[in-house]
């Protein structure tokens, strides 16, 4: 089964993932250039900040956004 971090929201494709829902979408390239989106992951910088402590409901939400966007993106 492919790991679906959008959960049952609408209008979300399940993509092939390495990743998991509670798995931080860190990739290792951490830039926040100019604004405050990471280049490599596509959180905020308070996101990345608070992952630790947001709930599964949260992450998840944040996954779905993030995927939606394109992200987390590999080099």
């Amino acid at each position: 089964m492919i790991p679906n971090p959008a959960g049952d929201l609408p209008g979300i494709e399940e993509k092939p993932s390495v990743f998991t829902m509670s798995d931080s979408p860190c990739v290792a390239i951490c830039s926040t250039l100019y604004d405050e989106i990471c280049r490599g992951c596509g959180r905020t910088a308070m996101e990345v900040a608070n992952w630790v402590f947001f709930s599964e409901e949260e992450k998840r939400a944040i996954w779905a956004r993030i995927r939606a966007e394109g992200y987390p993106r590999r080099p």
